[in-house]
């Protein structure tokens, strides 16, 4: 969906901008490609720069509780320096490199509730305007889906995602926020633990694998989370169901081992999850270690709950917003808030 504007700063006449970006889902690390469309006012006008700025919407613990905002994650300049005529159209073609984290936000084609965009800025005359914002759709890498398909498959269910403003200690993780996917339990695991987040941090090499699990327990029972970390290659060709089965049944040992010590949970200076290195699990099948810290990283988040089907996550979109409402979602909250979210 296309958010077309004048350019406000430059008033009645000025010229107009309009981002399109390639059909179909983008994938974290790979190629976003689309064309910026340019039409001149009544006047001449020098065209700067024209940049791509890639928002998220993002969730932040504080003391206070929860709020939302704006976090710009990444900028691209993709054209600028020339004379843009009056009544002149012309389109500048663009192709750029998606970081490696950026977040999932559909998942077998159903959305799940994240909200990216790619707002475009263009200097004229040294006047800066955000003067388009448009849908930015990301679906998830291979190993990404073989995870999630293979949690499908033993019995989970798809309940929320969210963005949570912060860093996961002991982990390379580059953008300021990470991704939580928030599963229901299978009915094996379902009485031990409330729900399992996952969050993929990848890189050029391959995929961190942060698994998390809470405890059950009431308000005040002492329920908490542990944390372990899996990395795996872009291309590894594994029994997906039974690698992240001895995941799962590995954290919820060490979550049993360590249930009966309290530590103290870091935070950020925003209130995300920082994290402490306290205690750690080792996998010792992959010699990979896992991170454990006794912190709830997030409450409930802002996506779409999906329903677990046979075949895998996502069958169907049973609550949450709709897809056209997430369509609607980026241009309602982002224009309402260009200023950033990090309160």
């Amino acid at each position: 969906m296309v958010f077309k504007r004048l350019l406000g700063s430059l008033g009645v006449g000025g010229p107009t901008v309009d981002t399109v970006l390639d059909p179909g889902a983008a994938l974290p690390g790979g190629n976003l490609s689309g064309r910026v469309h340019l039409k001149g006012g009544n006047a001449d006008f020098d065209i700067d720069h024209i940049t791509l700025e890639l928002v998220a919407r993002v969730e932040a613990e504080h003391d206070g509780g929860e709020s939302e905002g704006v976090v710009a994650f990444e900028r691209f300049t993709v054209g600028g320096g020339f004379r843009l005529a009056a009544g002149e159209e012309r389109a500048v073609p663009f192709g750029v490199a998606l970081p490696w984290e950026t977040p999932i936000t559909e998942l077998y084609g159903q959305p799940l509730g994240i909200v990216l965009g790619v707002r475009t800025e263009l200097s004229v005359a040294g006047a800066k305007d955000k003067g388009d914002l448009d849908q930015l759709t990301v679906g998830p890498l291979p190993v990404q889906e073989a995870v999630l398909e293979a949690l499908g498959q033993l019995g989970f269910g798809f309940r929320t995602a969210d963005l949570e403003y912060g860093r996961i200690g002991g982990t390379d993780q580059r953008l300021p926020f990470y991704q939580e996917i928030e599963l229901t339990p299978a009915p094996q695991y379902a009485h031990q633990v409330n729900e399992i987040e996952v969050t993929f941090l990848a890189g050029p090499g391959g995929v961190d694998v942060v698994l998390e699990a809470d405890k059950r327990g009431g308000l005040f029972g002492g329920g908490h989370d542990t944390l372990v970390r899996h990395t795996v290659g872009h291309h590894d060709v594994r029994d997906w169901n039974t690698e992240v089965d001895g995941w799962l049944r590995r954290l919820i040992e060490q979550r049993a081992s360590y249930g009966g010590h309290h530590g103290q949970p870091g935070h950020s200076a925003h209130g995300g999850y920082q994290g402490h290195d306290g205690h750690h699990g080792y996998d010792a099948h992959h010699g990979h270690h896992g991170h454990h810290d006794e912190q709830r990283r997030s409450g409930p988040g802002m996506g779409t709950a999906i329903a677990a089907g046979a075949a895998g996550l996502a069958v169907g979109v049973v609550g949450g917003m709709v897809a056209a409402e997430v369509v609607d979602e980026v241009g309602d909250f982002f224009e309402g808030d260009d200023e950033g979210g990090e309160d």
